[in-house]
């Protein structure tokens, strides 16, 4: 079981995800005594009674003025179990484009209702988004249980109609977690509850300790290598008058001397000599480690190209079809000149059509729109001026996502996924 777990929270306006997340810190005792203190005196200036935990993160001025969150806000906690980093995301309609953000690299989103009112649309929209991102693990946080009549009752009928949901869109079983809780009172946040006698589950801390997060959630390890050049270090000096170095990450895979290796796009072959870090040669460096390769040969190789193994090497891509989550306010027409960033290279790129855009509601496609409008998702096709090393999302999340961006001011227009994800969650005719 790893111990790292990278989470994220969604939900709708008011369902009580900074509540919730505060309480996460505060429960697992990850803030300071200074900092609840000042929580509890600005409860008490507004009128409450106990301490709002929800100012511990909507740290925005903004935010703690409207009581809602408006920016993606990471925060840090750990258990004697496991570590985490947490991604509280906003629940307005208008923000959606900051929940795909801070779930893009979620292993597992925490998924939050009112109680009171059950899967709504926003819910259904979210998690159309989740399963888009490919997001392995899903709880859903049934929040305010308290305030219903019949908390039995309801907590049934929410996952019912929840667990119908999240099969339509792809999920098994066993990947999604219900959980009755309270974040206001702490009931089942931490420990199990005894106002909660009809749930004979974990609690969400107890959860999220125990969940078995693959730590190849993003399939990092069920391919050959990827290694996206960062950067060509040539030092030049007396005592390395020689040297050449191809610094970066491994984006997937593993590599060790001796091992065979491609060069993309050009497609040249070599053997890798040794790998070089700050703390002297590695033996073996698998996805996420920051290396530098050294080859056996001499070969032209720049800034965003990449070293792949030979045995599964994608196909650099010119033309391609994406998924894309649009982020910017003008809208996006066929047609648009923009630069995509994919690993450590940015090219210029053209969209071509705009294929069809996908209702989170209905899970439905409508063919050939003219436009995506803010948090649209649609898929596009797309020509880039200088080919690109990537895998299918599906394949890979890490080397099958990027990001479309304004050439004249620099603003992330876009973010997209590479390949047609979107029929994956399409369970209607088109429209």
């Amino acid at each position: 079981m790893s111990d790292l777990l990278r989470l994220a929270t969604a939900g709708s306006v008011d369902d009580g995800k900074s509540t919730l997340v505060g309480r996460l810190l505060y429960d697992t005792k990850s803030v300071l005594a200074d900092q609840i203190d000042a929580v509890t005196r600005a409860s008490v200036d507004k009128g409450l009674a106990t301490p709002d935990l929800s100012l511990l993160v909507d740290g925005l001025r903004a935010e703690r003025e409207q009581g809602i969150t408006i920016d993606v806000a990471y925060r840090y906690f750990a258990t004697p179990t496991r570590s985490f980093v947490l991604a509280d995301t906003p629940g307005h309609v208008q923000y959606t484009r900051n929940t795909v953000s801070g779930a893009s690299t979620a292993q597992l989103v925490i998924l939050l209702v009112d109680a009171r009112k059950g899967v709504i649309e926003q819910t259904r929209r979210h998690a159309a988004v989740l399963a888009l991102l490919g997001v392995p693990k899903l709880v859903l946080a049934v929040n305010k249980i308290d305030l219903v009549d019949d908390p039995a009752a309801v907590f049934a009928e929410i996952s019912s109609e929840f667990n119908s949901l999240t099969s339509t869109l792809g999920w098994a079983t066993e990947d999604v977690t219900e959980i009755p809780v309270s974040a206001l009172h702490g009931d089942n946040i931490a420990s199990r509850s005894s106002n909660t006698p009809y749930y004979d589950g974990p609690s969400l801390i107890e959860h999220l300790e125990s969940v078995p997060v693959d730590a190849d959630s993003a399939g990092r390890h069920s391919i050959g290598l990827r290694f996206p050049v960062q950067y060509v270090i040539r030092p030049r000096t007396a005592d390395y008058p020689d040297y050449r170095g191809y610094a970066g990450q491994v984006a997937a895979g593993t590599v060790a001397p001796g091992d065979e290796v491609v060069v993309l796009p050009s497609g040249i072959r070599t053997t890798v000599e040794r790998i070089d870090t700050a703390d002297g040669e590695l033996p073996l460096a698998q996805a996420g480690r920051s290396v530098t390769l050294v080859l056996a040969d001499d070969v032209d190789i720049s800034r965003g190209d990449t070293i792949a193994s030979p045995v599964d090497a994608p196909e650099p891509l010119a033309d391609f079809d994406a998924t894309v989550c649009w982020l910017a306010e003008k809208p996006l027409r066929p047609g648009a000149r923009l630069l995509l960033k994919h690993g450590t290279r940015t090219t210029q790129a053209i969209v071509g059509t705009l294929v069809e855009r996908f209702d989170e509601q209905k899970l439905v496609a409508a063919p050939s729109p003219e436009t995506l409008e803010l948090n649209d998702i649609g898929r596009i096709s797309i020509r880039v001026a200088e080919p690109l090393v990537a895998d299918d999302y599906g394949v890979n999340r890490h080397t099958g996502s990027f990001l479309l961006i304004d050439p004249a001011g620099g603003n992330t227009l876009a973010a997209g996924l590479v390949g047609d994800v979107l029929s994956a969650v399409e369970v209607g005719d088109k429209v």
